[in-house]
């Protein structure tokens, strides 16, 4: 894969195909985000991927089956809240 992820970064899972190299069901689901706990830079046996991501089900998973979602685009604003003035009754 071309583009850098790192721990904390959203990724998209876009292949839930069983795994390629035992054959056996993943437990990810396609359409799900996931939060890369680590990336371990060893190049996945299937060749299509520099990089295992752990996303903290099972065990790493080739780079190739998630995409890099976009980083939220998130500004923090103090919020301006205006209190009634109350009279007090004497």
């Amino acid at each position: 894969m071309s583009y850098a992820v790192g721990p904390g970064d959203l990724v998209l899972c876009v292949n839930a195909a069983p795994n390629h190299v035992t054959g056996e069901p993943v437990p990810l689901v396609a359409g799900e985000t996931y939060t890369v706990g680590a990336v371990m830079e060893f190049a996945c046996p299937c060749g299509r991927s520099d990089a295992l991501l752990d996303v903290g089900i099972d065990f790493a998973w080739c780079q190739s089956r998630f995409r890099l979602l976009p980083k939220p685009k998130f500004k923090a604003e103090p919020i301006r809240v205006s209190t009634p003035v109350k009279d007090t009754v004497r």
